[in-house]
C-alpha cells in the first residue's frame, strides 16, 4: 500500500482506529520503501560519477590521439580561464597604432664551414688552356686574378669487397733434409671475430648499427646486400650478431656493469619487448627490457637487461652491489632493490596534472583545480632551469632556499584537495600519485647531483621504443639477450660522443686479440677511454 492510499484510507476511516500491529506493519512498509528509494538514489549517483569519469577518459583519449604530444606549457597558457579579469586595467590609455614590418632572419655565417671542416676534400681546378690565356682586346697575356669556389657534398654508396688474409708458414730447408725435427714459423695474423665465417669487423658493425641505431630490420638489410650481388640470409645476420654479442661485446658489457654499480647515483626504467619463442610461454606474452644508466656525474654508462617479467627481483638482482640513489618512476617493483634511496620523477607527477587538465570539458568556465597543481610543478621546473649551471653544492643550497617552500605549499594544497575530489577522477589520481610518492618526490633535495625527473632514462629507452616499431619483436631469448648487449654498447658509445659504427668495428678488431681477463686492457676499450682512436669520435653534431 502506498503512502497516499494510506493517508486517504486513514482520512476516510472515521469509525475505525488502526491497531498497533497495523501501524507497525505500515511503518515497516514505509521503511522498506525508503530504503529502496535510497538505494536507487545511490545507484543513480554512482552512475552519474561513472558517466563523468568516462567522459573524462574520452576527452583525454581524444586529446592524446589528436592533440599536441608535448607537455610544455607556454607562459600565461594556464591563465586562459581568468585572462580578462587578470589582464584588464581601465586606467590604461588606448595604445597607439603602429606599423609592423617583416624582416627576414639572416643565416648565421660559418655554419656550413663548421659542418664540413672534418670531411675529406677533393679539389678539382678549372683553368684556361695556355693558348687561350690571351686578352681578346690587346692580345696580351692573362694572369690569375681570383677564383670562384662551389662546394658540393658527394655521396659514396656502400660497396662490398673481399679481403683475403694469406698467412705464410716458414720452415728450414737444411733441417728438412739433415735434421730429425724441422722448426716451423708462422707469420702473425690478427684473429677473426668469428672463425670460419665471412663476417669481418666492418660488416658486423654495419649490420648492428643499421638495426640498433637506424632501426633497419634484418630482412631489409638482406635485400640491400642482395642488390649489391651477395645473397646473405637474415638468419646468417642474426647468427653473426648473437655470436658477436655473446663472445665479444658481453665482455665490455660485464665490465661496464661492474663499474656502474660502483657509482652512487643511477637511473632506471623499463619497457616491453615481445619475444616469440620463450620456453613455456605463448608468443603474445610480454617480456621486458630494463634500463640502468648513470646520472649527470661520472662516465656515461647505459645498460639494458632482458628479462621475461616485470618483477621487482630483476632490478634487485641486477643492482645487487649498488648502494646510493636510484631515480625511477612510480613503479613499486623498484622497492625490492636493497640499500638504496629511491628518488621520484616530477615529470610523471606533472604529467598526471597535465592529463587531468586535458580531461576538463572545453565549455567549462570554472577555475580548474588541475591548473593549480600544474602550476606548482612548473614552478619547480622553472627553479631547476635557473640552477642548471651551478655546481652540486650550490644547487643543493639553492634548492633548500627556493624549491623547499614551494614543496611545502604544494603538500598543504594536496592534503586540502584530497578530500574535495573523487579518488578515481583524473585529478584525484594526480593528487593520490603525488601523496603516495611524496617521500621519493622530495628526495632530490638531499643531493645537488640528483635530478628533478627521470627524463634521462626515458630518453635512453626511447631508442628501443622507436626501433621496436620497425623490427617489432625478438625471435628467441638468446636473440633478446644479444639485443640488450648491443643496445648497451651503441647507446653508451653515442652518449660518450662516439660514432657507433667505428667504435663497434674497433672492438671487433681488438677484442679477439687481447687477454679478456686483463681489466686494464678492457678499460682501454671502454667508450670514455682516452685510448679510443680519433676516427671513432663524432666531431660534428647538429645543433639541437
Amino acid at each position: 500500500m502506498s503512502y497516499n492510499k494510506f493517508m486517504k484510507k486513514t482520512t476516510n476511516s472515521t469509525t475505525t482506529t488502526p491497531t498497533t500491529e497495523e501501524l507497525l506493519k505500515r511503518l515497516e512498509m514505509l521503511e522498506k520503501q525508503n530504503a529502496e528509494l535510497e538505494a536507487k538514489l545511490k545507484e543513480q549517483n554512482e552512475l552519474e560519477v561513472k558517466v563523468k569519469w568516462l567522459e573524462e577518459q574520452l576527452r583525454l583519449m581524444q586529446y592524446k590521439k589528436f592533440g599536441a604530444s608535448s607537455e610544455k606549457t607556454l607562459p600565461g597558457q594556464l591563465d586562459l580561464f581568468n585572462e580578462v579579469e587578470k589582464e584588464s586595467n581601465p586606467e590604461l590609455p588606448e595604445p597607439e597604432l603602429e606599423s609592423i614590418t617583416y624582416q627576414r632572419r639572416r643565416k648565421k655565417r660559418g655554419h656550413r664551414e663548421a659542418m664540413l671542416e672534418n670531411l675529406p676534400v677533393e679539389t678539382i681546378e678549372y683553368r684556361l688552356p695556355t693558348e687561350e690565356q690571351v686578352c681578346s682586346c690587346c692580345h696580351g697575356a692573362l694572369h690569375e686574378m681570383s677564383t670562384e669556389v662551389r662546394q658540393e657534398l658527394i655521396y659514396i654508396p656502400a660497396e662490398l669487397k673481399v679481403k683475403k688474409h694469406v698467412q705464410y708458414v716458414y720452415s728450414c730447408r737444411h733441417c728438412e733434409h739433415e735434421e730429425i725435427e724441422t722448426p716451423i714459423m708462422t707469420a702473425t695474423m690478427p684473429k677473426p671475430a668469428i672463425p670460419g665465417s665471412l663476417a669481418s669487423p666492418s660488416i658486423l658493425s654495419h649490420i648492428m648499427t643499421q638495426k640498433y641505431v637506424e632501426g633497419l630490420p634484418l630482412y631489409r638489410q638482406e635485400k640491400q646486400f642482395s642488390r649489391m650481388g651477395v645473397n646473405l640470409s637474415r638468419q646468417t645476420f642474426a647468427n653473426w650478431m648473437i655470436i658477436g654479442a655473446d663472445r665479444w661485446l658481453s665482455v665490455i658489457y660485464n665490465r661496464m656493469h661492474i663499474l656502474l654499480q660502483m657509482l652512487d647515483i643511477l637511473h632506471a626504467d623499463e619497457t616491453t619487448l615481445q619475444v616469440l619463442h620463450e620456453p613455456g610461454r605463448p608468443a603474445t606474452s610480454k617480456s621486458y627490457l630494463w634500463l640502468y644508466r648513470t646520472g649527470r656525474v661520472g662516465p656515461h654508462i647505459i645498460l639494458y637487461d632482458y628479462q621475461e617479467t616485470r618483477a621487482g627481483e630483476n632490478p634487485k638482482n641486477f643492482l645487487n652491489d649498488f648502494k646510493g640513489y636510484l631515480q625511477v618512476d612510480g613503479y613499486a617493483g623498484y622497492h625490492k632493490v636493497e640499500d638504496v634511496t629511491l628518488v621520484g620523477c616530477w615529470s610523471h607527477a606533472r604529467r598526471e596534472f597535465s592529463d587531468a587538465l586535458k580531461a576538463v570539458p572545453a565549455t567549462s568556465t570554472k577555475p580548474v583545480t588541475a591548473k593549480e597543481g600544474l602550476q606548482f610543478c612548473n614552478k619547480l621546473f622553472a627553479i631547476e632551469r635557473e640552477l642548471k649551471e651551478l655546481d652540486p653544492k650550490d644547487r643543493y643550497e639553492k634548492r633548500l632556499e627556493k624549491s623547499k617552500p614551494v614543496l611545502d605549499a604544494f603538500l598543504s594544497w594536496l592534503n586540502i584537495q584530497k578530500i574535495k575530489v573523487l579518488p578515481k577522477s583524473a585529478l584525484g589520481k594526480a593528487i593520490t600519485y603525488c601523496l603516495n610518492q611524496w617521500d621519493k618526490l622530495v628526495a632530490f633535495l638531499e643531493d645537488g647531483r640528483l635530478e628533478i625527473d627521470n627524463n634521462r632514462s626515458e630518453r635512453s629507452i626511447k631508442s628501443v621504443v622507436i626501433g621496436r616499431k620497425n623490427w617489432l619483436f625478438a625471435n628467441t631469448p638468446q636473440g633478446a639477450g644479444a639485443s640488450a648487449i648491443i643496445y648497451s654498447i651503441v647507446e653508451t658509445a653515442l652518449a660518450n660522443g662516439l660514432n657507433p659504427y667505428y667504435y663497434l668495428r674497433y672492438l671487433f678488431e681488438k677484442l679477439p686479440n687481447i687477454d679478456l681477463t686483463d681489466e686494464k686492457a678492457l678499460d682501454k676499450l671502454l667508450p670514455w677511454s682516452p685510448s679510443i682512436p680519433v676516427n671513432c669520435v663524432t666531431f660534428n653534431k647538429l645543433p639541437k
